[in-house]
């Protein structure tokens, strides 16, 4: 059996270099396809090692490096094959596509890169560190306050452009012997000027409600997925309602752990459906599309669990609930906006239409939740974030011109004196 099982492994392993492989020539065929790129041209760098799983990580930054991009050129450099295929396939700024590390350093020799953008913290981005004379900057891919926000790795970085004042702390917080003032830049979340997609819907006096629940979590500390604990009976009022619109935006991998959170999903979705069958001016939405924006800047009142979208809808700066997990296990940071969120209980899920109510009319919750914005983003007046983006980086390309200029006048200090030269050759002789 043994030996069997061995050659099965070794057929699975050969067919998968080959389809690798043949991704990488793909890959490059459509590259090959493509105007090539200028030599000397590009002056900001997107470094991503990852393939199409985390290409969410990507997409939320292609509208804010256009912008940046009508400034100083920017290419995504793209280490995986499946990255580089999703890259290509979509609206990515420009890809070189370097997959070895001599294929990363024949491009980095034929260009002018100055800033290295990092979008998460894949341990392929050493290979990048290894350039000098060149800023290396990590840009993350949200705001949160997971510990994933916290990380020693931030130190391996230059520099950190971060969200806001929550994130500064944060840091402050958790990592010994970090220059947060020098080394942390805060930009607010230029994604939020940029929303993707379209309304799927016709606006009219309706209250929008957005309902994202995040999926059941595979361990009890991250228990937050709210589906079965408050999503049926909440949506089940929201769509009784004459004067309310439903977005739900579930997680895909809702169910994948517990079948229980499937099966609750599919009656929301079938709800939906026949609430819009009864009705149709009432145009509720079931969203399972890649765009995510829309959602966020057009829903009244959101509700999601504790997620990143806590987060991408408080940038948005309107009113959000989040539904307290039920299990007591499940982990809650209360060092942040949780710590004065409007929580939203199991057992208030049916009352949802006063809780919207509440949330939207309260003038004490509508000038605690401006507070809490200003502290994580900052001014999120429309192209504030976007502003700060490009100054930060207008700032990192000022620095590079002042330690490339230092750097030049030390290597002409150190050139030998000819005269000096001479005597030292004389006396070898």
């Amino acid at each position: 059996m043994s030996l069997v099982s061995d050659a099965k492994k070794a057929v699975a392993l050969v067919r998968k270099a080959v389809r690798s492989r043949s991704a990488v020539k793909d890959v490059r065929r459509t590259l090959a396809a493509r105007p090539q790129h200028p030599r000397f041209h590009y002056r900001v760098a997107v470094y991503f090692a990852d393939g199409a799983v985390n290409m969410y990580q990507m997409r939320q930054w292609y509208k804010p490096l256009a912008e940046l991009a009508k400034i100083w050129p920017v290419v995504v450099l793209s280490r995986a094959t499946t990255g580089a295929q999703a890259l290509l396939a979509e609206d990515a700024p420009p890809v070189a596509f370097v997959p070895t590390v001599r294929d990363l350093e024949r491009f980095v020799a034929e260009q002018d890169i100055r800033v290295v953008l990092y979008v998460n913290q894949n341990t392929r981005n050493f290979q990048m560190f290894r350039y000098g004379r060149r800023w290396h900057v990590f840009i993350n891919h949200g705001e949160s306050d997971k510990m994933y926000m916290t990380t020693n790795q931030y130190k391996a970085y230059d520099y950190a452009l971060i969200a806001g004042d929550a994130a500064r702390e944060r840091l402050s917080r958790v990592l010994w012997d970090y220059d947060v003032d020098r080394r942390a830049i805060a930009i607010g979340r230029p994604q939020a000027d940029h929303y993707s997609g379209r309304l799927a819907y016709t606006p009219d006096d309706r209250t929008v409600v957005l309902y994202a629940p995040t999926w059941e979590g595979d361990r009890p500390s991250a228990h937050y997925g709210s589906i079965v604990t408050h999503g049926e009976a909440l949506i089940g009022a929201l769509l009784a309602s004459k004067r309310h619109r439903v977005i739900y935006r579930p997680h895909p991998r809702s169910g994948v752990v517990v079948p229980e959170y499937g099966d609750a999903d599919k009656r929301i979705i079938a709800a939906i459906a026949a609430a819009n069958a009864a009705d149709p001016s009432a145009q509720h939405v079931y969203d399972n599309g890649p765009d995510l924006g829309w959602q966020l800047s057009a829903a009244d009142v959101a509700i999601v669990d504790i997620s990143a979208m806590v987060y991408d809808r408080l940038a948005a700066d309107k009113p959000l609930m989040i539904t307290r997990p039920v299990d007591p296990a499940a982990a809650i940071d209360t060092h942040g906006y949780l710590s004065a969120c409007e929580w939203l209980d199991a057992a208030d899920a049916p009352s949802i239409i006063a809780e919207t109510d509440r949330v939207l009319n309260d003038p004490e919750a509508v000038e605690r939740l401006e507070r809490w914005v200003r502290h994580y983003f900052g001014d999120t007046s429309p192209g504030a974030a976007t502003e700060r983006f490009h100054d930060a980086v207008r700032r990192l390309m000022d620095e590079w011109d002042d330690w490339y200029a230092r750097s030049v006048v030390e290597s002409e200090d150190d050139e030998p004196d000819p005269d000096e030269a001479e005597l030292d050759d004389a006396g070898e002789s």
